[in-house]
């Protein structure tokens, strides 16, 4: 065709290349799924090498997990699984020997899913799993994880976990815990920058920007929490029950605000300001001549702009020092939003005598490179029952393995 011919052909180009660069703003800001890639283990592990952690502790590659994201373990110690944003999800067997690759199969695979990212499990072995918009649940997964036409259990069926017109490819990376309560949390991030005010009532019904909780069952759904941009990560702090969550914030503000948060819900129906506050204290451009709602919560530990914290637990082990016992493990993903990048990270934050945030420092680095291209990018962690960390990274599609020696002995790798 020859594209001079027509006098519309310059404004139809225009208007091509301006979708063509909004796609690719929006590719950027989602967690669509990444093309299928292949690392091999030796170059993985050599990129390690380049991560520095406290004296006694060293990291190892784990197990190569396609699109690796959220992790849950199950209560037998038998089998991980491990949530991913694309159309499936893997079990991962525990080592057959120390330093040995373990083995890993897609998990129910004949039942089709999209941005299986949420896992978790309940103390009785249930496994749930939470998708952009519906949950699933399956009785015994860790016994049977490679029946491949397993059945799960309905608990949101498609299209009610959010407003079907609300899928997104930005921001549906879901996370469930189950409480103390024995209720199912779930976070629903939405999926604007800054939502437009039309939609606040509606997300404000559906506890979208928010946390949920339901019965097991999927019954008595409630909101729990409100005012919350995007949480990919949560845990309950074992010592007095109150549920933590980080929360990913504004970009486009700066380069150094609004800052990333690690948040504390003691209890139900507080609301932790956004959109008004786009992170910490710093207010929103599109709700700064608002007057915010009263009784807003501020973060308990504010991080650095734009690092994306994402995973996050509470160490509960002994094989780590005393200083890291009670105190949280979260990994922050590295910018896009930054013109000198950040994170890329596993970072430690300890809680005050009153269970109360202290103050949060790096704990694992080094995954970023000097040219700013990512060697990879931590997004969860997780506890292995020998007390170790799990870490996962979707950038080279791997779990890796954080264990310390103690007196100079080596910490047998389970």
């Amino acid at each position: 065709m020859n594209w001079k011919s027509k006098p519309w052909n310059a404004g139809f180009a225009f208007g091509f290349l301006v979708l063509c660069i909004a796609a690719a703003m929006i590719a950027m800001t989602s967690h669509a799924p990444k093309p299928a890639r292949s690392y091999e283990p030796d170059a993985i592990q050599r990129a390690l090498e380049n991560v520095t952690l406290p004296p006694g502790f060293k990291i190892r590659l784990y197990a190569l997990v396609p699109g690796a994201r959220s992790i849950a373990v199950g209560p037998q110690g038998k089998v991980i699984f491990v949530g991913t944003m694309g159309t499936a999800l893997y079990a991962v067997t525990f080592p057959p020997e120390p330093g040995g690759l373990p083995k890993v199969t897609e998990f129910a695979a004949a039942i089709p899913k999209k941005y299986p990212h949420g896992v978790c499990f309940s103390a009785q072995g249930e496994f749930f799993v939470v998708e952009q918009n519906r949950v699933l649940s399956f009785a015994a997964a860790e016994s049977n994880y490679r029946d491949q036409k397993i059945t799960p259990k309905i608990i949101v069926a498609q299209g009610s976990l959010i407003p079907p017109e609300e899928e997104s490819g930005a921001h549906s990376a879901r996370v469930c815990r189950i409480g103390p309560d024995g209720k199912l949390y779930i976070s629903l991030g939405q999926r604007y920058n800054v939502p437009p005010r039309r939609k606040l009532p509606q997300y404000n019904q559906w506890g979208i920007g928010g946390i949920i909780r339901m019965n097991l069952d999927g019954s008595g759904r409630e909101v729990f929490a409100r005012g919350i941009r995007n949480s990919v990560g949560m845990d309950f702090n074992p010592r007095d029950g109150s549920l933590w969550f980080t929360d990913n914030q504004v970009d486009r503000m700066g380069e150094d605000i609004p800052p990333e948060e690690l948040n504390r819900a003691p209890n139900a129906g507080l609301d932790f300001g956004f959109p008004w506050y786009g992170g910490g204290h710093i207010r929103t451009n599109e709700y700064q001549d608002d007057t915010p709602p009263e009784g807003l919560v501020f973060p308990e530990i504010e991080t650095p702009a734009h690092a994306a914290n994402l995973g996050m637990i509470f160490y509960k082990g002994s094989q780590f020092p005393s200083k890291y016992r009670g105190g949280i493990f979260f990994a922050q993903h590295g910018s896009w939003n930054r013109t000198v990048p950040i994170g890329a990270r596993i970072s430690f934050a300890t809680l005050k005598p009153d269970g109360t945030g202290n103050n949060a420092e790096i704990f694992a680095e080094g995954w970023l490179r000097q040219d700013g291209s990512y060697a990879g990018r931590p997004a969860d962690v997780a506890e292995l029952p020998d007390g170790s960390l799990l870490v996962a990274d979707d950038e080279v599609d791997a779990l890796y393995q954080i264990t310390y020696e103690a007196d100079g002995g080596a910490v047998p790798l389970k």
